[in-house]
């Protein structure tokens, strides 16, 4: 028999492709802003020849970024195979922005790369390496598909291409790739029979495993299970109706702003609480402003913010595909004194630490392993249609020294989270060098004003540090 291969995508990586649809684009990006350095010609471009090297030397790295989706019979499971047909350039791209190229511009072009989907039939990313920004500088916008890879994965896929000295280089030797032949639809059936058989067994080594040591195990299988029906009371009770929980279309805005980590410290040293805790103060307080504008009584307000939390262990660094758990904390939005917010946000996240929230969220991913990954989908879609959070917050720690692509230092990257159905707007966070950078991502027509919730933002911020 010939030798075949495939990998299995789990539940939770699966269901990022069944929340598709017209309107929801389930994939993360970046927009990477670089000094020219070593990369910089005399016409005043970058040496696009030389990326697609380093490129091409990252990619053994990573070889999941080779790799497009087939489905198994009869269930349609989907799985990664090689790709015999693929092709570097029409994942990187080279392109400029029109005169006189600044942020502005660099933002509408990263809204409307993210406005189009990433085609199925090929491996589900791309990198856009633009040029046309002041002094030289150049940008990476990066679109990568939430079934390939969560923040933290993200984060070593950059450690593939990236060095943390100028004088890093890829390995630029010939890395000869030979895609392997795909599995026919008997292999990829019986395979999925098997693993259907033995799902039960599976299920009870895992309790066995658990029954073997009932009293190390009594206090955090109550934790779970309570966590687990806390997960589902939330999911069928609705937060409250605000602007931004609205049916979307397909168009995207993409905004940013950029604090300084130490003075965010300074803010949590003097006031209390941790890093998160200050981001999710000023996102209640930006909150707040930015629904008085648009005339909403806050003071009786249910908002809530759903927050990915990365359960990866160091075993686990460097797979691609998703570790996380999934968390909703009240926002306290209805409070006006920003001293009382940061206090009240301080307060429940410790006790959400503490409920089994996220383990209980790990029970429903390990449910559907066993099952289907139509049982997770299922229950983002009723978690997304019953409104039980109002925005997604996620905030994923960089690397704290800078990172060169092939001596170009990268100055400021910007996060992006997709967007989930009846949910206009959403906060990425990202730490590098000594800077928090925060990404907005929003409907084009249901967020117009996106800047202006920037602002309120960043005022948030002012008015913390100032207390």
């Amino acid at each position: 028999m010939a030798y075949t291969h495939f990998d299995r995508l789990t539940a939770l990586d699966a269901s990022f492709l069944e929340l598709e649809s017209e309107g929801v684009h389930m994939h993360v990006g970046t927009v990477a802003i670089f000094e020219p350095g070593p990369l910089a010609t005399e016409e005043g471009g970058i040496d696009f020849d030389q990326i697609l090297a380093s490129c091409a030397a990252g990619l053994h790295k990573a070889p999941r970024f080779r790799q497009k989706l087939e489905s198994t019979p009869v269930s349609r499971h989907p799985v990664w195979v090689d790709d015999p047909r693929f092709n570097l350039l029409y994942h990187v791209r080279h392109t400029a922005l029109p005169l006189p190229g600044d942020e502005r511009r660099l933002k509408r072009l990263a809204g409307r790369i993210m406005s189009q989907k990433l085609d199925r039939t090929k491996p589900m990313w791309e990198l856009w390496f633009v040029e046309g920004l002041p002094e030289g500088r150049f940008a990476i916008i990066s679109k990568v598909h939430h079934c390939l890879i969560d923040g933290i994965s993200g984060v070593d896929l950059l450690a593939a291409f990236m060095g943390p000295d100028e004088a890093y280089r890829p390995e630029t030797e010939s890395h000869r790739w030979i895609p392997r032949p795909a599995p026919g639809p008997a292999t990829l059936l019986s395979s999925e029979i098997g693993r259907r058989v033995s799902a039960p067994g599976r299920a009870l080594r895992s309790l066995g495993r658990s029954l073997s040591s009932p009293d190390e195990n009594f206090e955090a299988a109550t934790r779970t299970a309570t966590g687990f029906v806390e997960g589902l009371s939330k999911a069928f009770s609705p937060a409250s109706e605000t602007p931004i929980n609205v049916p979307i279309g397909p168009h995207r805005r993409f905004d940013w702003a950029r604090f300084d980590l130490g003075v965010v410290r300074e803010v949590k040293k003097k006031l209390g609480g941790t890093v998160n805790d200050v981001v999710l103060a000023c996102v209640a307080g930006g909150v707040r402003s930015f629904l008085q504008r648009h005339g909403v009584d806050v003071d009786d307000i249910d908002f809530r913010a759903f927050l990915p939390v990365s359960t990866r262990t160091e075993d686990q660094r460097g797979s691609l595909g998703n570790r996380v758990s999934m968390l909703v904390a009240p926002l306290p939005v209805s409070v006006a004194d920003p001293r009382e917010r940061l206090a009240k946000i301080t307060e429940e996240t410790a006790s959400l630490k503490r409920s089994g929230q996220a383990q209980g969220t790990e029970i429903i991913e390990e449910l559907s392993d066993w099952t289907s990954s139509s049982l997770l989908t299922g229950m983002s879609r009723l978690a997304a249609s019953q409104r039980s959070y109002n925005l997604v917050v996620t905030n994923v720690p960089g690397p704290p020294f800078p990172v060169f692509l092939n001596g170009a230092r990268m100055l400021e990257t910007y996060p992006l989270v997709p967007l989930f159905e009846n949910q206009a707007l959403g906060v990425a966070l990202f730490s590098y060098d000594g800077s928090l950078y925060w990404g907005f991502n929003a409907d084009w027509d249901a967020v117009p004003d996106l800047h202006d919730f920037v602002l309120a933002i960043e005022q948030e911020f002012e008015t913390l540090r100032k207390l």
